[in-house]
């Protein structure tokens, strides 16, 4: 679901959401990059491990080891906290493995090449909306505060590259990481667990349970003991939201998009033409499969239509 400027013009949530659609696939490609995942393997791990949809799918090491990196050379315990919704026995082995098979420095370095490598094969080498992106996302982009933002503030000390491209997508992942690292702190704050927010979100998206959470490496046994923790706190039942249930999920959203504020404060006048870029890019890059027809932020909106 593509979200028009104009449908948000003047409510900073709708805006904040919107927003965070339009940037998920420009910023979110990276993970799926046939030519990230190639600089990867050059660094000595697998591939791709197959496609789904047309899309290639990360190795799990690679994934955890080049997002980590914005971490610096940190150890896996510390990668699990700030990614927060992975299960950290399966984190920690594979940052341990990474870290066995090459730098922080390395991994961060292929990972920028290969996530604007791509673009640029989707998009051409220098598209000519790219100097108008990073002139109107670069000065929010580092203008927001770190305090509880790991990865945002990781990536405030990675390098902007110096071509518009380049620097357009380093901004769009500064956003992206921000609004994640935001959304950890809002379902912390309710009290919810890394099973139980996934649990939560998948049938406040309209998912069947245990489904897309299994992306996040939980066994079936902690989901099962999510669910049963869910439904005594009489916020789901029969593997549907309670009304309960769903102010709850919907609260956090509504604290993530009040923590987001000041990116669409930040972009101003800019704020349609800015979405209406992303959006146009967001599109190009599905369609030639270099990101899953349907995002989290695509699954959001139409759960909160359902």
């Amino acid at each position: 679901m593509w979200y028009k400027s104009g449908m948000t013009t003047g409510d900073p949530a709708k805006q904040s959401r919107a927003l965070a659609a339009a940037l998920e696939a420009v910023a979110g490609q990276v993970y799926f990059s046939p030519e990230c995942h190639a600089a990867y393997e050059s660094l000595g791990f697998a591939g791709s491990r197959g496609q789904f949809g047309g899309v290639a799918m990360p190795d799990g090491p690679a994934y955890f080891c080049s997002r980590g990196s914005l971490l610096g050379q940190v150890p896996g315990p510390v990668v699990a906290a700030a990614f927060g919704v992975f299960n950290p026995a399966v984190v920690v082995p594979a940052v341990s493995f990474g870290w066995g098979l090459t730098t922080a420095e390395s991994i961060e370095a292929a990972r920028t090449e290969g996530a604007v490598g791509q673009l640029a094969r989707v998009l051409g080498e220098d598209p000519p909306e790219a100097k108008r992106l990073a002139e109107a996302l670069g000065p929010v982009s580092e203008s927001l505060p770190v305090a509880g933002r790991p990865l945002y503030a990781g990536l405030m000390e990675r390098s902007v590259p110096d071509h518009p491209l380049g620097a357009a997508w380093r901004c769009a992942d500064r956003l992206r990481e921000y609004r994640g690292d935001s959304h950890i702190s809002a379902w912390t704050a309710a009290g919810l667990d890394a099973v139980e927010i996934g649990l939560l979100t998948e049938v406040y998206w309209g998912l069947a349970p245990k489904t897309y959470i299994r992306t996040r490496a939980w066994s079936e046994e902690e989901l099962d003991a999510g669910m049963e923790r869910l439904a005594s706190a009489g916020l789901v039942r029969d593997g549907a939201l309670t009304d309960t249930g769903r102010g709850v999920r919907e609260g956090i959203e509504r604290a993530t998009d009040r923590q987001c504020e000041s990116v669409v404060a930040g972009l101003g006048d800019d704020f349609d033409e800015v979405v209406d870029i992303l959006s146009s890019w967001s599109a190009a890059i599905r369609a030639a499969h270099g990101y899953p027809a349907s995002g989290p932020h695509d699954l959001a909106a139409a759960g909160a239509q359902g």
